[in-house]
């Protein structure tokens, strides 16, 4: 099977379709699969469930999904960026599923290693907590989180091979490996493509046999936040 496709449009030509569950790596503006986002946007599908930490910036990364109303629902846990997010969420045109972010990150690695349900501390005795199954082990409380599986699973990485073998470099690794375990199809983004055997195999963060599609990206630095001092006077 060839996996090694000639650009984000082609890699995603027969996954797509209107109603379906995509999870998108990366944190912030870190690790998130651009290419991939933008082959979303211009396929046009909408009515999407979206699963990631957060959901870009406006006009950037997944906001560019939310500002041409293609997402239904975020299951997100940080959504401070984004006035396009606040202003559909408080009009009630946009769906969210609030979760802890450890939280949110052992439901996506439960849902990619076969567990469909654990139970945590995190959220007891707030409104997360409501309707959930609670348990009590050795005297404390606890309520029950399910995995999280999606249709697509869209990853950015560092390096790559032919065989769909990931490295992720540093922050970037964020979401990304698990989400790559969890999507019934999974498709990466890396920013250079090494060839089969380059690769160490004790430095390789995802195998590739939870990756169906690799595509080479071409990846804009943005900075979130930019933050400065005053340089001192000479």
């Amino acid at each position: 099977m060839k996996k090694l496709i000639d650009g984000a449009d082609a890699a995603l030509d027969g996954v797509l379709f209107d109603g379906m569950t995509i999870m998108a790596g990366g944190f912030g503006l870190c690790g998130i699969p651009e290419n991939l986002i933008a082959a979303i946007h211009r396929a046009g599908v909408k009515n999407l469930t979206v699963i990631s930490n957060n959901c870009g910036v406006d006009e950037f990364g997944l906001g560019i999904l939310l500002g041409s109303k293609q997402i239904k629902k975020m299951l997100s846990s940080y959504v401070g960026e984004n006035k396009e997010f606040e202003r559909q969420y408080l009009s009630g045109e946009l769906e969210l599923e609030f979760n802890p972010q450890g939280t949110l990150a052992e439901r996506i690695r439960a849902g990619g290693a076969g567990i469909p349900g654990f139970f945590t501390k995190t959220g007891v005795g707030t409104v997360i907590a409501e309707g959930k199954d609670h348990r009590d082990f050795d005297g404390e409380t606890y309520i029950m989180e399910t995995g999280l599986v999606a249709d697509l699973s869209i990853v950015k990485a560092w390096k790559g091979d032919a065989q769909g073998n990931l490295i992720y470099r540093k922050t970037a690794r964020n979401f990304n490996p698990m989400m790559a375990s969890a999507g019934k199809t999974t498709i990466a983004e890396v920013e250079e493509i090494v060839p089969v055997g380059s690769l160490d195999p004790d430095n390789i963060h995802t195998p590739g046999i939870f990756v169906q599609k690799i595509i080479q990206g071409f990846h804009e630095k943005r900075i979130e936040q930019r933050t400065t001092s005053a340089r001192e006077a000479s």
